[in-house]
């Protein structure tokens, strides 16, 4: 497998995630990763995108001496506005996630398990800053979709037969995007439906602990 730095393989994973992406949606792109996904939006898709913070048409990221330091994401990263783009408070923000305003949400990941569980806003004994929007994207959003690196740091497996961190939501996870693979959570289990084209199917089950079902040659992912 070619050796990709850690910010081509976000840039891979924001890539593909935005082909997930369709005309009308109004979409949440959570903090790290998701954030990405705002650059490669597809030609000819209009989507309006949602800062939990209170902004609503959140663009991609300003080129360099374009910043504005009151256009803000959730993140606190400088961001771009497009045509339309206004704004409000955090408490109507979240009224609108929470009233299933929001047709997709891009949330980071620690874990993701094969039933779908998610855990992605603490790790015991480290301090955090809070659990920011996240339980609240996987209950009001009608598709939550997870963008992570394969494996952590150290190589360990963050696709796992049970999530040992704290839950962030149960079963909430319909589709998994990593710099290896697509895979969707089903019923039956996860099913590995895309590989990029420098690995092979048995070095993305290596690198995940839960069994992946296979019902078809996966297709090569567009990276």
């Amino acid at each position: 497998m070619t050796h990709l730095t850690d910010q081509k393989k976000r840039e891979r994973i924001a890539r593909r995630a935005a082909l997930e992406l369709y005309d009308g949606a109004y979409v949440n792109l959570g903090i790290g990763i998701p954030t990405l996904i705002a650059n490669y939006v597809p030609a000819g898709i209009a989507v309006v995108c949602q800062a939990e913070n209170g902004m609503l048409g959140v663009g991609p990221y300003p080129f360099e001496g374009q910043e504005d330091a009151d256009l803000i994401n959730a993140g606190k990263e400088t961001v771009s506005e497009l045509p339309g783009c206004c704004y409000f408070s955090s408490a109507d923000s979240f009224a609108m996630i929470r009233g299933g305003h929001i047709a997709l949400s891009f949330l980071g990941a620690m874990e993701v398990d094969e039933l779908g569980n998610l855990a992605n806003w603490t790790i015991p004994g480290k301090l955090v800053k809070g659990m920011g929007g996240a339980m609240d994207l996987v209950a009001g959003a009608r598709r939550v979709v997870v963008t992570m690196e394969h494996t952590s740091k150290k190589g360990a497996p963050k696709i796992l037969h049970r999530c040992n961190l704290p839950f962030t939501g149960i079963a909430v996870v319909e589709t998994i995007i990593t710099d290896l693979a697509v895979i969707r959570v089903t019923k039956q289990g996860l099913v590995l439906e895309e590989v990029v084209p420098d690995t092979t199917v048995e070095h993305v089950q290596s690198a995940t602990e839960a069994a992946l079902l296979i019902p078809a040659p996966p297709r090569i992912m567009a990276v």
